[in-house]
């Protein structure tokens, strides 16, 4: 079992590392949201919702509004819990339909880089870059490796990257990633005013 160091949370990064499924979760909420919180949301979420390992298939037959109420907290488990929240059951299902409910069965038997790839991509809430960024977190924190691999991550697959999640292993290597996105904005923002 990996160690992950994502949340700076203890309880929220011990899940992490055991749930293949909150770790696709805390992918899915790390939009338009703080990292460490967004990963730090399926913790949140087991709590409210009393179990120590969430499992696909409850939450894909939650009752919806149910879930949202959890979402919503206080305090929330992300910006926009009631989207998220509806989010979260459309992934669920996705992996009951496809994958016995089993996360890890996204990466379980895949044959090389560009079928995980091609396997997150499919998910509800997951666009090119973001399905990059996963098989990178897979790839360097999780032991998933099928041949490939950093080619099918891109740039963010690239050893001694700061770029993303993937590279989060402890508080400096967060502040790393942090100043590396807050620099790629002021440059994308610096290039729309010129």
């Amino acid at each position: 079992m990996p160690t992950l160091r994502i949340t700076q949370d203890t309880a929220a990064d011990e899940l992490l590392s055991r749930d293949p499924l909150a770790l696709v979760l805390g992918m899915m909420l790390d939009q338009q949201f703080p990292m460490e919180r967004a990963f730090a949301g399926p913790r949140l979420l087991a709590d409210r919702l009393g179990v120590d390992t969430l499992a696909a298939a409850d939450l894909a037959e939650a009752d919806p509004e149910q879930l949202a109420e959890a979402f919503r907290g206080p305090p929330a488990v992300h910006r926009y819990p009631g989207s998220m929240a509806a989010r979260t059951q459309d992934l669920c299902r996705l992996l009951v339909e496809r994958y016995d409910g089993r996360a890890e069965r996204l990466w379980a038997d895949v044959p090389d880089g560009a079928t995980l790839l091609q396997r997150i991509g499919q998910l509800p809430g997951f666009g090119t870059q973001k399905s990059k960024i996963l098989v990178a977190l897979l790839g360097k924190q999780y032991g998933v490796t099928p041949p490939g691999w950093r080619e099918a991550a891109g740039d963010y697959g690239r050893e001694g990257s700061r770029r993303s999640v993937a590279d989060v292993t402890g508080p400096e290597s967060l502040a790393q990633v942090r100043a590396a996105k807050q620099e790629a904005k002021r440059a994308a923002k610096a290039a729309v005013t010129s």
